[in-house]
């Protein structure tokens, strides 16, 4: 395979260093020991993942892997990694196995933190972020920091987002082209080009998964997202945007109109993650919903199934308001603790650590790798070896994406290596020109409602899953089990099982402005 290479200045990401801590190879010794200045700060780390496949999947020695070996070098630190996912990490507390460092996806009171942030098993670190991570401080965005803040403190490190709408509705372009129909813009043409797809053979011609998760294109149209952060303001009062019986019917009905014509698979409610992608990426799916960010990796996975595959993110079908695409994220991604057992000296340096990462020296190891390996040098020019092969693209997104932490985590890769190549100014014109143009703002609680504890099938089990009951109700109808009619009966059933109490919580919450996101650009 053609090696392809592309070419940026060295002076755009001059060499920055870690505050307190210097090149281990060059430890000042004293009687055979380094200095405590020097010595590298030796500490656990968890890395939070979604799901424990791609390049982290295929790592079996992570005290040797090259990409933490050149961490450890560049940041004289000493790492003991470890990567949890994040749907377990009850597990770990319960085991109280608790790295010096834990990461999660999202934020403080998240579910998957467990309560550990209530609890005291983290330290605020208010007072260590301002003396030993200037550049952080200076980086983050004040709303993050709300976000992995707890009773006035901050508890965390986030990754974070200066675009909240980060997810699309691919499409494959080369199916557009052999049916003869153009990208849709509303709901209407998209069914028509579903049915076109259909008719030209292609088997699931838009791609359903379980819980409606990354198969939420037409409830985001009629903007009745189901999910945590997906509260608005009716009539001064606030309310699950599903109350909207109207919107609601409407987006249902094309659901089922979907499945009684063939268009999404007729086990839709079943269908796993890992089949969601064995679909996709085999050609055999004709549109679906994903991150924005996987626009390459789709392109090259789809590709070696299909060599003349085009695939594309496209503008997500209006609804009848105009309204279309996703969830508007929260404003942090993942978010890093730091143990209360860690003592004041090794956390000061932990800090440092992650202060470093806002640094030209972090961007340039996390967007362009090993020097070496995955990069020259020429007359003061990095030569980068854009990743081919899909193996080598996990990699790029790995240290690119898991690896960097305390970034902005809006593309990955980084913009300066999507400008490098055409998939890569295509993905960087995605979110600039497309998926900025599109998104759904809402009402979020941080921490939770207490409610939602008390209620737990009327919660939200992860930011972008609907609560037990409303799924429930809406796979019914689209089966055919359900009158789609009977929505309102579905509104008063979740009032009467504890929605009222957690209408009247939020609503309290809300007059009184405590622990409120409004979730917007």
């Amino acid at each position: 395979m053609k090696k392809t290479w592309g070419v940026i200045l060295v002076s755009a990401l001059a060499a920055g260093s870690l505050a307190g801590c210097g090149d281990a190879s060059k430890d000042n010794k004293q009687g055979g020991q380094a200095s405590a200045d020097t010595k590298p700060v030796k500490f656990s780390l968890s890395l939070p993942v979604t799901t424990n496949t791609g390049y982290q999947a295929t790592v079996t020695d992570w005290e040797n892997n090259k990409l933490v070996k050149k961490l450890e070098e560049l940041t004289n630190t000493d790492l003991s990694v470890r990567i949890l996912e994040d749907s377990k990490m009850g597990i770990m507390f319960a085991g109280n196995d608790i790295p010096d460092v834990v990461g999660s996806i999202g934020t403080p009171t998240g579910k998957s933190m467990s309560g550990s942030v209530e609890a005291g098993v983290f330290m605020p670190l208010d007072d260590l972020l301002k003396q030993y991570a200037p550049n952080l401080m200076k980086k983050v965005p004040k709303a993050a920091w709300d976000a992995v803040s707890y009773d006035g403190k901050i508890y965390a490190i986030p990754d974070y987002l200066s675009n909240p709408s980060r997810r699309g509705t691919y499409m494959r372009t080369d199916l557009l082209e052999k049916t003869g129909m153009k990208a849709p813009q509303t709901v209407d043409e998209f069914l028509d080009v579903l049915r076109a797809f259909k008719k030209a053979g292609v088997e699931n011609p838009y791609q359903m998964r379980e819980n409606f998760k990354y198969a939420d294109t037409f409830l985001g149209a009629f903007d009745v997202l189901p999910y945590k952060d997906q509260f608005e303001v009716v009539n001064g009062q606030v309310q699950p945007k599903f109350f909207d019986v109207e919107n609601m019917q409407k987006a249902l009905q094309t659901y089922k109109t979907m499945f009684d014509e063939g268009l999404i698979p007729k086990d839709f409610a079943t269908i796993s993650s890992s089949d969601y992608s064995k679909n996709i990426n085999s050609g055999k799916s004709g549109s679906w919903s994903s991150n924005g960010a996987g626009l390459i990796s789709f392109r090259t996975a789809i590709a070696q199934a299909n060599p003349a595959a085009k695939v594309d993110i496209i503008s997500s079908p209006k609804g009848p308001e105009g309204k279309s695409g996703y969830f508007y994220y929260t404003p942090v991604v993942r978010s890093f603790y730091v143990n209360a057992k860690v003592d004041k000296d090794k956390a000061a340096k932990i800090i440092k650590f992650y202060d470093w990462m806002a640094s030209p020296e972090a961007e340039k190891f996390f967007t362009f790798g090993i020097e070496g390996q995955n990069y020259t040098v020429d007359n003061g020019k990095i030569n980068y070896k854009i990743p081919t092969s899909k193996e080598e693209q996990e990699e790029e997104s790995f240290r690119a994406g898991t690896l960097w932490m305390g970034q902005d985590a809006t593309l990955n890769p980084p913009r300066k290596r999507l400008e490098l190549d055409q998939n890569g100014k295509d993905q960087l014109a995605v979110f600039d020109n497309v998926l900025d143009k599109e998104g759904l703002p809402g009402i979020g609680f941080y921490p939770d409602l207490s409610t939602f504890s008390k209620y737990p099938d009327l919660a939200s089990p992860q930011p972008d899953v609907g609560p037990k009951l409303i799924i429930d109700h809406m796979i019914k109808m689209i089966y055919g089990k359900e009158p789609i009619s009977d929505w309102p009966k579905v509104i008063e059933e979740y009032k009467t099982k504890g929605g009222n109490d957690i209408l009247k919580e939020a609503n309290e919450r809300y007059t009184k402005k405590i622990g409120v996101l409004d979730i917007k650009k």
